[in-house]
């Protein structure tokens, strides 16, 4: 590859940094805001009476947040919950520490993001439902099973740098609400916020590819394939039980 065509590369992938690392502060910030216009004073959700839970996937612009119903948090990951009061559900986003705590970010600072480097795990709380926060069309829930939302915990957990088993904040987020907390992998062009949720979604037991995923569209459009399949599996179940039904 010619040296134009490496900056070229570099700057595509520069690009994609800053949106993903910018969305994971201002897109949450703006769906904060919403939820917070309508609360909702129902019951908490929770798992359904045959053990299925909701994992949802919430897109906004280049960036796409894993999230589940507080009630859904069993420990150890359940101390997130203590750090956002009031929160219905919680959304995690996988972002660079450097680019998103930045005084100023400018273009080092945004390059220095395409190498490994520290992350950081956004924490969002949200008072109402993720469609009434996000818009139902940026949300596509997944129901899964017990072991299923285990497995995801698990993996949203040993993201977490924790200290004997203890999570910690790591300072307040840029809204009411949302809370950073350190993160064990490393952040870089090859493992984006997106590159995380694909990690995410998988280690929930769903087929999806994680390599090369960069934007969100990438993972958007396997999470549709996911839901598209659930229903349609759904519908036949139902059509199955109707013709097997008498008057």
């Amino acid at each position: 590859m010619s040296r134009f065509g490496q900056v070229c590369r570099l700057a595509v992938f520069a690009t994609v940094l800053l949106l993903c690392s910018g969305a994971a502060a201002n897109a949450n910030a703006n769906a904060n805001v919403n939820a917070s216009a309508n609360v909702n004073t129902n019951a908490d959700p929770g798992p359904s009476a045959d053990g299925t839970s909701t994992i949802y996937v919430a897109r906004r612009g280049w960036h796409i947040d894993i999230g589940m119903a507080a009630a859904d948090l069993a420990p150890p990951l359940d101390q997130v919950v203590s750090n956002l009061p009031g929160a219905r559900y919680v959304f995690f986003g996988f972002a660079d520490k450097h680019y998103l705590l930045a005084a100023h970010r400018n273009a080092p600072v945004l390059l220095s993001a395409l190498w490994p480097g520290a992350s950081i795990v956004l924490a969002t709380g949200l008072p109402n439902t993720p469609a009434q926060a996000f818009g139902e069309k940026h949300v596509i829930s997944l129901s899964v099973q017990a072991g299923q939302m285990r497995d995801l915990q698990s993996f949203i957990w040993r993201s977490l740098r924790t200290q004997d088993e203890i999570l910690k904040v790591y300072q307040q987020g840029p809204y009411d609400g949302s809370v950073y907390f350190l993160a064990v992998p490393k952040y870089s062009a090859l493992r984006t916020c997106n590159t995380w949720g694909a990690e995410a979604l998988r280690a929930a037991g769903f087929r999806v590819h994680a390599r090369g995923v960069v934007f969100a569209w990438q993972l958007w459009i396997q999470a549709r394939r996911l839901q598209r399949s659930a229903q349609d599996i759904s519908s036949a179940s139902g059509a199955s039980l109707l013709k097997g039904s008498t008057l």
